[in-house]
């Protein structure tokens, strides 16, 4: 379990990373990038960024974008966040969001085939 210390760093560099993406990148397949959670490791050298996408094609496309600004991303975390160390970001495509609508799609098909058999 994470401390509360790192609890509250992961959500402000959740909201910086966001507001970076918005404001500051260029690269327009940023723009709607979408950061769901952040996981930074214990001793605060990397954290681990979660993201989802729109279009789902173009997951693949923005990760390498991603990537590629990853070291702009920290030097404005660096100026924004009042750390000693900022961690190096790693970015991982989310795939809760996709799991959850397909665990609802599985529910519905059971709810209507309890209709069809009533």
């Amino acid at each position: 379990m994470a401390s509360i210390k790192i609890e509250r760093l992961n959500h402000l560099i959740q909201q910086e990373i966001s507001v970076i993406l918005m404001e500051e990148v260029r690269d327009e397949d940023l723009k709607f990038v979408t950061i769901t959670d952040c996981d930074t490791s214990s001793d605060y050298s990397y954290c681990k960024v979660y993201f989802t996408v729109l279009e789902e094609d173009k997951k693949d496309v923005v990760l390498e974008a991603l990537e590629g600004a990853s070291s702009f991303i920290r030097s404005k975390l660096a100026e924004r966040i009042d750390i000693r160390h900022t961690p190096e970001l790693k970015f991982i495509y989310d795939t809760s969001i996709a799991y959850g609508e397909h665990i609802e799609k599985i529910i519905d098909q059971i709810h209507e085939d309890e209709k069809e058999d009533k």
